[in-house]
């Protein structure tokens, strides 16, 4: 049996499945805010605290670069896996190809324009001098790391679609070890600061580049490809690419948008305010870390099944996803609830963050709870590579679901309001992408 094709699956064996592909993305996942947690780490052990505000800053910018181009990986993961369905192996190979030349492109252009965009970010963040020059020289090292931080978002891509999660974890393990090292080196040893910490994730990111072209290499046939390149410009399947691409990216600025409003507007409350959302904000980025991985496994399972015409998998599917999901949302919330001070006091040493924080923790519950199925159905839905759903049920929660209370919380300098308006995206979102389920199952239950 070709490595591309996977073997029918009973229902039984959903399960298996399921939990292999999803503990290792998990996995993956957590490497991520670990690398971060410790170049934080680092930073904040410098003299000057204007280095880690700095790239606190510039990571702003990054944010919205690279996660609005995050439809790379997702779009890459939803065509792959229905190939594997389908069997095509040619389909499977040219998904690789145009999307890594998207990628590349991308890449370039973000090189070519790199001065301008961050002229323009830094012109819009306000921030002392000293923080954003700081900001500016980790920007400037870091931005030469787009071109195989895209190319990554490809790759990674395509071994989820096809199940291949053991060459991400791969990936993912030298990357962050790696940036890890690299920070270790740059910033304590050398002295380099801000800027060594941008120089130390842009080499990560060719290394973790490296691993996966490694893994490429091991499976590519030169004549097979040969024989592809004349397909790669077909304007349809172009077409059909860039159609997905932008109705995820678009799914994915509505996102971002809303937590960065809910971020803006807590700052606009005053620096307690702030402080406090920001604590309860890193609970619900680490929980979405873990629920990832299964929103990971769910994508690539369903994209499979659509491709082989297996619709009546995609209901078990959906029952162990969202279990496993909503018992990861619910299980961090009551966690903050009964341990407040011991689970929160990792994150900070202020007494009276703590104390006043405790009122806004039973908003994790509704957030986290709801906010976990939401994000095990966009797997679903990307996997199936129903864009315009992903698209329209995002645009809908973020303008009709947050907006209006949101600024209603604004004018009335109320807390609560905000993180009420922020658990009505949740349910919004969650509450029309399962509205949609049905029409996906085609009669299977």
């Amino acid at each position: 049996m070709s490595s591309t094709t996977l073997p029918t699956l009973v229902k039984e064996d959903v399960r298996e499945n399921f939990y292999r592909l999803a503990f290792i993305n998990i996995l993956s996942n957590l490497m991520v805010p670990l690398s971060g947690f410790l170049s934080v780490a680092f930073l904040g052990h410098l003299q000057e605290i204007h280095y880690l505000a700095g790239v606190t800053l510039a990571t702003i910018l990054f944010n919205y670069l690279y996660r609005t181009l995050s439809f790379l990986r997702m779009s890459t993961t939803a065509i792959t896996a229905q190939a594997v369905g389908k069997n095509n192996e040619d389909l499977i190979w040219l998904t690789l190809m145009r999307n890594a030349l998207l990628a590349i492109s991308l890449g370039i252009l973000l090189l070519v324009f790199h001065q301008p965009l961050g002229n323009l970010g830094f012109a819009i963040l306000s921030a002392v001098p000293e923080v954003k020059e700081a900001g500016q020289a980790y920007y400037d090292t870091r931005i030469w790391g787009a071109p195989a931080t895209l190319l990554n978002f490809v790759l990674i891509g395509w071994f989820l679609g096809r199940g291949h999660s053991g060459k991400v974890f791969w990936m993912s393990l030298v990357g962050n070890g790696a940036n890890i090292v690299l920070d270790y080196l740059l910033i304590i040893h050398f002295h380099t600061a801000s800027a060594g910490a941008g120089l130390a994730t842009s080499i990560s990111q060719y290394l973790m580049l490296l691993v996966g072209l490694v893994f490429i290499c091991r499976e590519l046939k030169l004549k097979k490809i040969r024989t592809l390149i004349g397909q790669i410009w077909l304007s349809q399947s172009w077409k059909e690419t860039l159609t997905l691409n932008r109705d995820i990216f678009i799914r994915t600025l509505a996102f971002l948008s809303t937590f960065s409003l809910f971020t803006n507007l807590s700052s606009a409350m005053g620096t307690m305010t702030l402080a406090e959302n920001a604590l309860l904000l890193q609970v619900i980025t680490l929980t979405v870390y873990i629920v990832d991985g299964l929103a990971y496994a769910t994508e690539s399972m369903a994209g499979m099944f659509k491709g082989k015409g297996e619709y009546e998998q995609l209901y078990p599917l959906l029952q162990m996803s969202g279990q496993a999901s909503l018992t990861i949302g619910l299980s961090f919330a009551v966690a903050c609830l009964l341990f407040p001070n011991s689970l929160l006091g990792l994150l900070t040493n202020h007494a009276d963050v703590l104390e006043c924080l405790h009122p806004y923790i039973p908003w994790l519950l509704p957030i986290l709870g709801f906010g976990s199925l939401a994000f095990m159905l966009d797997g679903y839905f990307l996997g199936l590579a129903e864009g315009a759903i992903l698209r329209n049920t995002a645009l809908v929660a973020t303008l009709a679901g947050f907006v209006p209370l949101a600024m209603i919380a604004w004018q009335f300098q109320s807390c609560y309001l905000l993180w009420l308006a922020l658990s009505l995206f949740m349910v919004v979102r969650v509450t029309l992408l399962s509205l949609q389920v049905p029409k996906t199952l085609k009669n299977s239950i």
